[in-house]
């Protein structure tokens, strides 16, 4: 783990991968992005791509690591399994939260057909969760020796993506479900829940690890013992709105001393996905078709000093990397101040498909004019986006580069290194991270011109978008 990454060609007799971009000390993710879009325009190409700045990922973790000392970080894979992603995250030492045999396998890096349960018997994967008598039917049949968690309901309702109409027990069906596992022979080890994705309200959690604290009650005196609390996920991508990440953390850290004190030798983990992912990718997608549109009596309204509907066809859609788009908070549209200030129009953004309903957003957005061949830049594109993308209608999911800077690179990610077990032990890595370096960040949304040079791009040069 201490040789520097760019070793590596000569210890391995392979060339850097292609999609791995290494940084220089005064180079940034932000100006890799300006670059390729360069690259793309000179060569008359208008591919989508998204870039991920891994540097990011790992303050992100470090973040998570200040904030909640108290708590082991698995990652969510379902968010972005990237095979560099979970090869950086393993070098940091966060765990692994899988949910398929995909999921599994790719953490792994093993390849046997069977099912789930029994796949996860065979690989030593030992802590499921269950929230039915039919789960644990199953477990009992196919992994006896498995250590359970109870996954709990929680009040999810003010979350982005609620989760509790389809996962978790009452807690009034608490207790019969750990007598059940009882008389099965089952072990179940603690107990579970998920406040939804993206969680508005930090509070959720204080319930929640409340009701977690009756469960080990019950679990006791059902004769378990009750030693693991996980908390989820649904900690904020971004700071731009809803709760922050410091607030959410002292709430929870105050229900943790409060209902499962240190004192008692709890191990408390979390499922973070959303936190570690959304800052760390960028989209870039590019302008291939424009049209103007009218509705009846338009002419007349515009003489009136009405205006048109412009549509945009963008080289990527709700297909391939903004497929949450119909379902997150559409931003609102704001632009950066210039002078002079450029018209805004309602604007629909459309995907490549032949699908109408192939749009980024349900509702449209206020933009300036743009022309064919102008970019749209779209930051903290990193969570659910690449693993929910498919290449319906024959388009391609945007390809994915990756930055790595200087620091990042000397803790050794090998090219060849296999994720092997699900929990890494290598937490002492993370000790030696700076925060990652301030950069030009962008809003959440911003148009590139192709006259830019990107080597001398400042903030003021990208019109935000909203």
């Amino acid at each position: 783990m201490s040789t520097c990454l760019e070793g590596l060609k000569e210890a391995h007799g392979r060339p850097w991968p292609k999609e791995l971009i290494a940084l220089g000390p005064e180079e940034s993710a932000q100006q890799m992005v300006l670059r390729r879009i360069q690259e793309l325009s000179d060569s008359d190409q208008q591919d989508p791509f998204m870039l991920a700045d891994l540097d990011m990922m790992a303050s992100r973790h470090q973040a998570f690591c200040q904030a909640l000392p108290q708590v082991s970080p698995f990652y969510a894979v379902k968010c972005n399994s990237s095979p560099w992603v979970l090869r950086v995250l393993a070098a940091l030492g966060t765990g692994f939260d899988c949910a398929s045999q995909v999921e599994l396998e790719q953490v792994l890096g093993l390849g046997v057909p069977a099912s789930h349960i029994r796949y996860a018997a065979r690989h030593g994967v030992q802590l499921l969760t269950f929230d039915s008598e039919e789960e644990l039917t199953k477990v009992a049949q196919h992994h006896p020796g498995a250590r359970l968690l109870l996954r709990l309901r929680t009040q999810d309702s003010q979350s982005t993506f609620p989760l509790s109409t389809k996962f978790g027990a009452s807690l009034e069906a608490c207790g019969h479900l750990l007598t059940s596992a009882r008389d099965l022979g089952l072990a179940v080890v603690g107990a579970s829940f998920h406040v939804g994705s993206n969680c508005q309200t930090p509070q959720s959690f204080t319930q929640a690890i409340a009701d977690c604290q009756c469960v080990f009650e019950m679990g006791r005196g059902a004769g378990h013992d009750m030693s693991c609390l996980d908390i989820g996920g649904g900690f904020p991508g971004t700071e731009d709105s809803g709760p922050k990440f410091e607030e959410m953390a002292r709430v929870i850290s105050a229900a943790l001393a409060q209902d499962f004190p240190e004192e008692r030798g709890v191990k408390v983990i979390a499922e973070p996905g959303r936190f570690y992912m959304e800052s760390v990718c960028t989209a870039a997608v590019s302008i291939i078709a424009k049209k103007a549109v009218l509705e009846p009596g338009g002419w007349a309204r515009m003489a009136l000093g009405g205006e048109a509907t412009l549509m945009y066809y963008l080289n990527d859609g709700h297909y391939g990397s903004f497929r949450l788009g119909h379902r997150e908070p559409v931003p609102r549209p704001h632009l950066q101040r210039r002078n002079p200030k450029p018209p805004l129009f309602p604007c629909t953004l459309y995907g490549p498909t032949c699908d109408a309903s192939d749009r980024l957003f349900l509702e449209d957005v206020r933009l300036p004019e743009l022309d064919v061949g102008d970019w749209l830049v779209f930051p903290s594109m990193g969570a659910y986006t690449s693993s929910m993308s498919c290449s319906f209608n024959g388009f391609l999911p945007a390809t994915i580069c990756y930055t790595m800077g200087p620091q990042l690179r000397c803790l050794g990610v090998g090219v060849e290194e296999e994720l092997c077990c699900c929990v890494c032990s290598l937490r002492a890595v993370d000790k030696g991270l700076d925060t990652h370096p301030a950069s030009h960040a962008l809003s959440p949304g911003a148009f590139w011109r192709q006259s830019l040079n990107p080597e001398s791009a400042r903030l003021e040069d990208f019109k935000t978008l909203w």
